[in-house]
C-alpha cells in the first residue's frame, strides 16, 4: 500500500486510498493527507504515450487558456507546476489533502522536467484550483454549481469537473446553462461505479461527458448512456502528487474517472489555443469527429464516439459549422462519421489530418443526402421550382 504523510485532519482523505485501490482500515485515514509515491522515472506512462502531447506542442501548448479544476483543490507546492501557473484569488484553494485535484491538474498542465518522464498535456495553460468537496464519490450539487459560477466569474474558458456530483439540482443545471452562454466548455467524467448510476453535470446537456479506459482500450467505469461523448485514459496512471513540499513528485498507479476528463480538458485547451475562435460546440465536434472509433464505428454507451486523438483534433482541417457525430436534429441521428483507422506512427504526421478531413467530408456529404431525401419525401418527390433549366 502506498504511504501517506500525517498532516492536518481533513475529512474525506480516505477517498484517495480508494482511488488507488488500497484498502481503507476501519479506523480510516481522516487524520492523514496524501503524499508522494516518489519521483517517477520509469518509461513514459501509457496514458501520456497514447495522447502524445509532445507531438502537438510545435502547434499548441495551450498558451492563453485558463482551465478551472473543480474538485478537492490543487496543491501548488508540487515543483512540476510553473511559478504563477496556478491562479489564486477569490474562491481558489492551493491546498489538497485528498489529492485528487492535484493529480487531475497535473494531467492537464504539469511542466516537462528533466527529472521525470511524466508531463502534462498542455503546459502552457493557467490553472484555477477550486475546491467544493473532499468526499469520496462526489459532493453537494449546489456547492458544485457555486464553484462553476466562480470559474465563470474568473474567466475560465475550460472547466474540468475533477470530482462530479452523484445528483443534480436546479442550481447545477443553471450553472451549466450559464457556462454555455459565456462560451465556456465543461468537461466532466462518468464516475458511476454501479449500473444505473449517473454523474452530474456529466449527464447534463451541453457538457462533454467522458468515459474512462484502461491500456487495452476497455471502458472501466460502470456508468453508461447516450450522453457519453468521448473516452480517454483513466486507469493505472501517473501524475503530480499533493504533499510534495516544493519538489517534483508523483503518485502512481492512480485510477479515477476524473483523470479521463483531465486528459480531455488538456486536449481541449490545445485545440482552443490553436483555434481561438471555436465555440464550445465546435470544440466538442472537433474532438468527437477525430476520435478513434471502436470496432462497430458507432456510438458506444461507455466510450462515447471513441478514444481521443489529440494530434488529429488540433491539426485536422475541418470546415466551419461541421456537426459532430450524429449531426444536428435537422440532419438526423443517422449521419455518423466513421474515421479511417489510426495511421501507422511513422506516417501519422503527414496523413492524420487528411484522414480526419476525409471522414468529415463524408459526414457533410451524408448530411446533405439525408436532408435532400427528407425534403424530397415531404414534397412527394416533385421537382423544385428553383431547379435550373
Amino acid at each position: 500500500m502506498v504511504g501517506f504523510a500525517g498532516k492536518s485532519a481533513v475529512a474525506g482523505c480516505a477517498g484517495l486510498m480508494a482511488l488507488l485501490g488500497a484498502p481503507v482500515p476501519a479506523t480510516a485515514v481522516a487524520e492523514q493527507c496524501a503524499n508522494p509515491t516518489g519521483t517517477y522515472t520509469a518509461a513514459v506512462p501509457w496514458g501520456q504515450r497514447l495522447i502524445d502531447p509532445a507531438r502537438v506542442w510545435p502547434l499548441s501548448r495551450g498558451t492563453g487558456q485558463l482551465v478551472a479544476v473543480i474538485g478537492t483543490g490543487v496543491d501548488g507546492g508540487n515543483g512540476q507546476f510553473a511559478r504563477g501557473q496556478l491562479v489564486g484569488g477569490q474562491g481558489t484553494e492551493a491546498e489538497d489533502c485528498d489529492g485528487r485535484g492535484t493529480i487531475a491538474a497535473g494531467i492537464v498542465g504539469a511542466q516537462p522536467d528533466p527529472s521525470t518522464t511524466f508531463a502534462g498535456i498542455a503546459p502552457g495553460v493557467k490553472l484555477l484550483p477550486l475546491r467544493y468537496t473532499q468526499a469520496n464519490g462526489g459532493g453537494d450539487p449546489g456547492q458544485l454549481a457555486s464553484a462553476i459560477e466562480t470559474a465563470l466569474n474568473r474567466g475560465a474558458g475550460i472547466i474540468l469537473i475533477a470530482v462530479p456530483a452523484a445528483s443534480d439540482s436546479p442550481a447545477l443545471s443553471g450553472a451549466v446553462s450559464r457556462a454555455r452562454e459565456k462560451g465556456a466548455l465543461i468537461v466532466s467524467p462518468a464516475a458511476g461505479t454501479q449500473q444505473g448510476q449517473t454523474s452530474y453535470p456529466t449527464a447534463t446537456p451541453g457538457v462533454l461527458a467522458v468515459g474512462s479506459t484502461n491500456q487495452a482500450g476497455e471502458a472501466v467505469q460502470a456508468e453508461s448512456g447516450s450522453y457519453l461523448g468521448i473516452s480517454a485514459p483513466g486507469a493505472e496512471l501517473v501524475s503530480t502528487s499533493a504533499g510534495a513540499g516544493g519538489t517534483v513528485a508523483h503518485r502512481w498507479p492512480v485510477s479515477d474517472p476524473g483523470l479521463a476528463a483531465a486528459h480531455v480538458a488538456g486536449v481541449a485547451a490545445l485545440v482552443r489555443a490553436y483555434h481561438p475562435g471555436l465555440s464550445p460546440e465546435q470544440v466538442v465536434a472537433r474532438l468527437t469527429l477525430t476520435a478513434h472509433r471502436g470496432p462497430g464505428g458507432g456510438h458506444d454507451p461507455r466510450r462515447g464516439w471513441g478514444s481521443i486523438d489529440a494530434y488529429a483534433a488540433v491539426s485536422a482541417a475541418i470546415p466551419a459549422g461541421t456537426p459532430g457525430p450524429g449531426g444536428p436534429p435537422s440532419v438526423g441521428p443517422d449521419t455518423v462519421v466513421v474515421p479511417a483507422a489510426a495511421p501507422a506512427r511513422g506516417g501519422a504526421d503527414k496523413v492524420s489530418g487528411v484522414l480526419a478531413l476525409a471522414g468529415v467530408a463524408a459526414a457533410v456529404a451524408a448530411g446533405v443526402v439525408v436532408a435532400a431525401v427528407r425534403r424530397g419525401k415531404r414534397r412527394g418527390w416533385r421537382p423544385s421550382r428553383f431547379v435550373e433549366r
